[in-house]
């Protein structure tokens, strides 16, 4: 099994009946970390758990994606201006949606995007991390990935 270490924070959220994995992926300081603690006090810590903060490691099996934390950084989770903390998490989760965090503006009415990720195709939406309703969006793109 190959697998794959990227830059990226990834989290498992309670949707229904089921546990969705969303990978946050953007450079040092695009705000996934921000991202992640946002979604986990919307969703309360039994609707949302950090896997991995900044650096997750990829692999397929049964032609899905998933993701877990490095050991060096399993239940860690660097919280800008109070440092490193521990966090709950889930051991691993399996990625159903990918957010490119960026600063540039959003297209307002973006096509459908995927990001090719281990030969699995991700469907993709693109947030500011530090815009108010990212959470919301994410939730919402969530429940239909």
């Amino acid at each position: 099994m190959s697998k794959l270490i990227i830059h990226a924070t990834s989290l498992s959220l309670h949707i229904g009946q089921a546990w969705r994995g969303v990978l946050i992926m953007g450079p040092s300081g695009s705000g996934k970390s921000d991202l992640a603690l946002r979604l986990i006090e919307a969703a309360g810590h039994t609707g949302c758990a950090l896997v991995s903060d900044d650096y997750s490691v990829l692999w397929t099996s049964g032609g899905q994606l998933y993701a877990a934390a490095p050991e060096t950084i399993e239940g860690r989770m660097e919280i800008r201006g109070l440092g490193i903390m521990t966090a709950e998490t889930r051991k691993m989760t399996r990625i159903h949606l990918a957010v490119l965090a960026q600063s540039d503006p959003i297209e307002r009415l973006p096509e459908n995007e995927i990001t090719p990720i281990l030969g699995q195709a991700i469907p993709t939406i693109r947030l500011n991390p530090r815009e108010a309703s990212s959470v919301s969006k994410l939730l919402h793109r969530l429940k239909i990935a």
